[in-house]
């Protein structure tokens, strides 16, 4: 049965030694999703048989189809883009159960298409090219384990395949500069991908790199002469340093500030900013007998 299970499915179950605990793993979130709510109703119904985990299986995936169709068209009707065929609402619909770097693909899809709309109203380019583009930008990732190539290729060849404006696909196509800007409304897409996905906190980072960074900022703050503690804060956005005060006076925490964000400025890649915050602080102990 669970032979049956994985090969209509397309998943793999493991059954742990904890009872009431199966695992299901698959690189594909929507094979996921489906069985995870046919393997539900299978134990909650109790009849187990390869007739009946088939029937489960088609009835879970249907919705699991209705239920992208409606992510798709939520998704739609949020961003204001209109005349896009089913099929690419249908894919679109798929960004409910993909995430790129453990970032959702729908909340990234409308942070992108909500600062390319922005951005575009702020210099005057075609909100409405910047918009559909910004949609779709990412449209290809949803197929890139059937197809080869990359997902911007993928996603530009989709568009074409449903005559979508090759406007809208110049300027996706860009984004992440595969192919040479041919508008401005391609730099916005791009512009507005990079900021969603290096806002501090959206997306997860590899463990050990993000270990070695903080690492970096507190060696760098800790390799100035005077300091006698570092701290990093917030993920790393801030480097708080305490100093000895007999070594550094008032005027050189600031000179000290300055060449802290100076070194990590010039030897950390980070996302966003770093703030350096220097602490020299003055006691003055006394005891009562």
């Amino acid at each position: 049965n669970i032979r049956t299970f994985e090969n209509l499915a397309g998943v793999n179950v493991e059954i742990d030694e904890t009872p009431g605990v199966i695992t299901l793993s698959s690189f594909d979130g929507v094979r996921r999703e489906v069985a995870r709510r046919a393997m539900e109703k299978l134990i909650a119904d109790g009849r187990i048989q390869p007739a009946r985990i088939e029937e489960v299986v088609a009835k879970s995936q249907r919705d699991v189809d209705k239920i992208i169709r409606e992510a798709g068209e939520q998704l739609v009707y949020e961003t204001g883009v209109t005349g896009l065929p089913s099929e690419i609402i249908d894919l679109l619909g798929r960004f409910k159960f993909r995430t790129s770097y453990g970032q959702n693909m729908i909340a990234h899809t409308l942070e992108v298409v909500n600062i390319g709309k922005v951005l575009a109203n702020e210099i005057g380019t075609d909100v409405k090219i910047v918009k559909a583009a910004c949609l779709l930008h990412d449209i290809g990732k949803v197929l890139t384990a059937d197809t080869e190539g990359s997902h911007t290729q993928i996603g530009a060849d989709i568009l074409r395949r449903y005559k979508i404006s090759e406007r809208i696909i110049q300027a996706m196509e860009s984004h992440h500069e595969e192919k040479p800007f041919t508008s401005i409304e391609g730099i916005l897409v791009n512009v507005a991908d990079a900021i969603s996905g290096a806002r501090p906190g959206a997306r997860y980072e590899d463990y050990e790199s993000y270990v070695k960074r903080i690492s970096e900022l507190e060696n760098i703050a800790a390799s100035f002469d005077g300091v006698e503690k570092t701290f990093a804060l917030q993920a790393g956005r801030e480097v708080r340093v305490i100093v000895i005060p007999q070594k550094v006076d008032d005027n050189g925490i600031v000179t000290l500030a300055h060449g802290i964000a100076k070194r990590i400025h010039d030897e950390v890649v980070y996302p966003g900013m770093v703030k350096v915050t220097v602490i020299r602080e003055n006691r003055a102990v006394e005891v009562a007998k």
